[in-house]
């Protein structure tokens, strides 16, 4: 059985990005909530693909 070393960790950075939109969106009201997300939405360079 051949192993490879994992160069980058999909659970840890998911875990990561989670935390901090957590942190951010605790201090922000409704409103800023709705208004970062339509934001982000449209600045978002990446792009699902299948």
């Amino acid at each position: 059985m051949k192993t490879t070393e994992k160069t980058f960790d999909a659970v840890k950075f998911m875990r990561e990005q989670r935390e901090r939109l957590s942190v951010n969106l605790t201090k922000m009201t409704k409103e800023e909530i709705l208004e970062y997300f339509k934001k982000r939405k449209t600045t978002t360079s990446v792009r699902p693909s299948s």
